[in-house]
């Protein structure tokens, strides 16, 4: 028997185990398994996690994946051996357990990058896993039980990034009835001189008047250079009293990468060929968050986001199915380009293209945001020829998410 395994199932592992079931059942290839390790079968709807209610973003798969027959195994995996084709996983009741594969999918997307910088760790909060996002709303719920003052009534954005972006947009509307009163401040922090500085200077506008609509201050040009129970203290030796510092600054992808010895771009992501395969293991392929892939043969490479991770997954799947079935391989392509950022009261924006240019905003785009983030990013509905159907890499739509 052999065994595709798939480590992950954010969305680039539940799609490519999806599009790799999909091209075995074409060819009715009853001796290769796909087996999906993750901690939980679930899919944890990430791009959701800056909004309330962060408790239900989450789509359980275990019903999907018996549906298409696909395996499942609960556990962490903690290493990849390329020479041995085996990956260690350490199950949910403490056993370490070996898993031989003959193709392997690395899903395992990215982390919150955190730097060395004192009180961090113990004194911030952020939305990067579920339990991260449900953690902070939780303490926003205890806030309300305390006495109004400056500390209680101010939280801190650090990182004015798409993610700080859309939690700060947020954030007043979500604040005012917990803590019922005027005097709340919203602050984001960014160490360049502008708000957004991936996105560019198209959005810009429709990003500043949101922000200042709803009260939102921007602290620019200064960087966090410590944290404490007090609040945050900036390099340029500005002391911000809060009681609530929620850091956004910025992925990395995640430390199995460094197992498979291929160049890493700054991001720790792996490069590879066309075909998502590791140049170095022609037994691996990688996905989402953990590639750095070319998109369109034109210097634009995969971002991370679920925009890119939900066709790359297809793909790859696709292609380590392919890879044992003797068939041809499709080299991943995404020519096109989009992103709707969430603006709180204020709607969204939508631009088009890698210079980002911008095609409506407001509440015409807050639609857009609605339906992708409550449809478009679930998986798929329906019986096993539709869910097929969806994995097919040339079906694919686009997110913009």
């Amino acid at each position: 028997m052999q065994r595709i395994v798939i480590i992950g199932t954010g969305f680039a592992g539940m799609w490519a185990a999806l599009a790799a079931k999909r091209l075995i059942d074409l060819n009715k290839a009853s001796d290769i398994k796909v087996v999906v390790v993750s901690p939980e079968a679930k899919l944890v709807v990430r791009p959701r996690l800056y909004e309330s209610g962060a408790k239900n973003m989450s789509a359980q798969l275990d019903t999907l994946f018996n549906e298409v027959d696909i395996q499942f195994v609960q556990g962490n995996v903690t290493s990849i051996s390329p020479d041995e084709q085996k990956v260690q996983v350490l199950k949910a009741d403490g056993e370490q357990e070996d898993l031989p594969y003959t193709r392997l999918i690395l899903a395992a997307g990215s982390r919150l990058r955190k730097p060395s910088i004192p009180g961090l760790d113990k004194h911030a909060f952020s939305i990067d896993t579920l339990d991260d996002a449900v953690k902070l709303e939780n303490h926003l719920a205890i806030l309300a039980q305390q006495i109004s003052s400056p500390a209680r009534n101010t939280v801190v954005v650090a990182g004015g990034g798409f993610t700080g972006i859309e939690i700060a947009a947020e954030l007043p509307v979500r604040l005012r009835p917990l803590l019922g009163t005027e005097d709340i401040r919203v602050i984001v922090v960014e160490r360049n001189n502008e708000i957004g500085p991936e996105l560019g200077a198209n959005p810009r506008p429709a990003i500043l008047a949101a922000l200042a609509a709803q009260g939102v201050e921007l602290n620019l040009g200064a960087a966090v250079s410590s944290v404490d129970e007090e609040g945050v203290t900036l390099s340029n030796g500005e002391h911000i009293e809060s009681s609530t510092v929620i850091w956004t600054a910025g992925p990395e992808a995640t430390p199995l990468t460094k197992d498979v010895p291929d160049p890493k771009d700054p991001l720790g992501r792996i490069h590879v060929d066309r075909t998502l395969r590791a140049p170095s293991a022609k037994e691996i392929f990688v996905t989402g968050d953990a590639a750095f892939a070319d998109t369109d043969g034109s210097g634009h490479y995969a971002l991370m986001s679920c925009q890119h991770a939900m066709i790359m997954g297809r793909f790859a799947g696709h292609n380590a199915a392919a890879d044992l079935l003797g068939l041809e391989l499709k080299p991943y392509e995404q020519k096109y380009y989009g992103t709707c950022l969430d603006l709180g009261p204020s709607g969204a924006v939508v631009t088009e293209g890698w210079d980002r240019e911008v095609r409506f905003t407001g509440m015409q785009a807050k639609e857009v945001k609605r339906y992708i983030n409550g449809t478009l990013i679930y998986p798929p509905a329906g019986g096993m020829e539709e869910v097929f159907r969806a994995a097919d890499p040339e079906v694919g739509g686009v997110t913009l998410a």
